[in-house]
């Protein structure tokens, strides 16, 4: 059985990914200026990793026009929720063994 280090997901390594899937976890939808300003981000900075993460298949990305305006939202994925879920448990298991 391999290391349980080796079971955590690389698509979560970076802490700005990290943190978009911990906010998509607790929402079912954020807008693109929501988790810019919960997150402390620029727009570029977002964009880059919300884009992995969608790559990944982790998050889905809703383009709009609200008006003349356009607006961007995110929502986790099935597939992205299951494997931030995964995630988590092996952080804990890492814990745990810690201990």
């Amino acid at each position: 059985m391999k290391h349980v280090i080796h079971q955590l997901n690389k698509a979560f390594d970076h802490r700005v990914r990290l943190g978009v899937m911990a906010v998509l976890m607790a929402n079912d939808e954020v807008s693109f200026n929501e988790l810019k300003e919960t997150l402390d981000l620029t727009d570029g900075n977002l964009a880059s990793h919300a884009a992995a993460l969608e790559k990944a298949g982790y998050v889905q990305v809703n383009k709009q026009f609200v008006g003349k305006k356009p607006n961007t939202t995110f929502t986790a994925t099935k597939e992205g929720r299951q494997a931030f879920q995964e995630h988590l448990d092996t952080l804990e298991k890492l814990l745990k063994g810690a201990e």
